[in-house]
């Protein structure tokens, strides 16, 4: 009886263990896309290629501003997501007079890659753009968008990126509580507070031979002390995979200046589509302050 008790105990940890290895090979597989050339109405932009320390050439769009002087805006996709999503956003901010940068981090979209890495080697991307934008308009103020896995490459890496506003919606905190929110959610309200103490370490053990990352190399609340730039903060107040205590102890640790913004009713979602009224009058006024100041 012992010895039956003992090899189920040994079937159910290997099928455990594989399960989660062939979950977690799917998550971080590359979310690759045929994007094709720029949108008609996105007047003037024109396709790049940056070269980035992730060793991806990272695909995107630039569109100039019509003037100089109007600052600069790089915008940032979610986790197998692409600069597709990033369009209504450009628009916007073009039309206000800013350049803009949108861009697929690397194993998204155009841009090759051999895995997801949640944020380690995107933040060699993020860098990468930044660097773009500086040498392409010298001298002027340069902002950056981050969405979820956006936004946590401005944080990670060797620093917070080095521009001059950031706005950051519904970045997770740290990967443990990312995973464990996650794995929480995909398996219900019965399985999920059964099986997710055991299976969000089994996934912590599997980023370093998978991803050829460490859990703590994961951790923007760790790093965003250390942000040079003024900071704004988005978060659903209904998000269950970066929910509000998270997302609100995330901004505390943000020097100043600082604000936080709650998104009424809003999960973890595209913020911009969920209440564009509401964010364009939150995120716009932000950016201008700080990218387009009074002479």
């Amino acid at each position: 009886m012992a010895i039956g008790t003992l090899l189920l105990a040994v079937l159910l940890a290997a099928g455990l263990c594989g399960s989660v290895l062939v979950v977690g090979l799917q998550l971080s597989s590359p979310a690759s896309a045929v994007i094709g050339p720029p949108p008609a109405d996105l007047p003037g932009a024109q396709a790049v290629r940056i070269p980035s320390a992730s060793g991806s050439q990272i695909r995107g769009w630039w569109v100039p501003a019509t003037g100089s002087g109007g600052g600069a805006v790089i915008l940032m996709h979610g986790v197998r997501a692409n600069r597709l999503g990033l369009v209504r956003r450009a628009k916007v901010l073009r039309a206000h007079g800013f350049a803009v940068l949108l861009f697929d981090f690397q194993a998204h979209g155009e841009s090759p890659g051999r895995r997801i890495t949640f944020g380690r080697l995107e933040a060699l991307d993020a860098a990468a753009a930044v660097e773009f934008v500086r040498h392409s308009l010298p001298g002027e103020r340069v902002g950056a968008l981050g969405i979820s896995l956006g936004g946590a490459a401005t944080l990670l890496g060797p620093a917070p990126l080095k521009v001059d506003a950031l706005v950051l919606e519904s970045v997770y905190p740290d990967i443990d509580a990312a995973l464990a929110n996650r794995l929480r959610v995909g398996l219900g309200p019965v399985l999920g507070p059964l099986f997710t103490p055991l299976l969000a370490p089994a996934f912590k053990l599997l980023l370093p031979p998978i991803l050829d990352v460490r859990p703590d190399e994961l951790r923007p609340i760790e790093h965003i002390g250390a942000a040079v730039a003024p900071i704004l903060v988005a978060s659903g107040t209904a998000d269950d995979r970066t929910p509000p205590d998270e997302a609100r102890a995330l901004f505390d640790r943000a020097p100043q200046p600082k604000r936080f913004w709650p998104v009424s009713g809003a999960g973890h979602v595209d913020l911009e589509r969920y209440d564009p009224d509401q964010y364009w009058r939150t995120v716009l006024p932000f950016l201008t302050e700080y990218l387009q100041p009074p002479d």
